[in-house]
């Protein structure tokens, strides 16, 4: 589900579409009414007809404990469409690698949903408000800057 929030009647010129503003948020409704954002829409990777959650991914990547920060980012995929990308930061005595992360992730998410393609890197690019700064995560990987160790051929 895309989530907005509906306003009152818009002024010539406001960002409202019918009343509502539209947010770019991914979300779900439990069946009690609450509402839990999962992610933003250009953050989606869609893969095969499905949604990976990148934030998610993100979350259980981090969860191990080698792992510093983890941002995930969707990458062209010549089978799939979009296929996640894992740009991972090691904690300072940190060993893991896509092996040992993947083995990580298999009882903690789905298996397509489990990167094929990791790069580590030394910090994730920040916004000025401290986000992970994925526009350059995938500028940087369409211009052939970063080290990609992949399972792929």
């Amino acid at each position: 589900m895309l989530a907005s929030v509906r306003l009152p009647a818009s002024k010539v010129g406001d960002p409202l579409i019918d009343g509502w503003f539209p947010t770019g948020d991914v979300a779900t409704i439990d069946p009690d009414g609450y509402m839990q954002i999962t992610d933003r829409s250009k953050d989606v990777i869609k893969s095969g007809g499905e949604w990976i959650s990148s934030v998610e991914l993100e979350n259980e990547i981090m969860a191990h404990p080698d792992v510093l920060e983890a941002a995930v980012v969707g990458v062209p995929d010549p089978r799939w469409e979009e296929r996640p990308l894992a740009c991972v930061v090691l904690t300072p005595n940190g060993t893991a690698d896509p092996k040992t992360l993947k083995l990580f992730l298999h009882d903690r998410v789905a298996k397509w949903w489990v990167p094929e393609r990791w790069a580590f890197i030394a910090e994730v690019p920040k916004t000025s408000v401290g986000k992970f700064d994925k526009k350059v995560l995938r500028a940087d990987y369409a211009q052939g800057k970063l080290t990609i160790v992949s399972d792929q051929p």
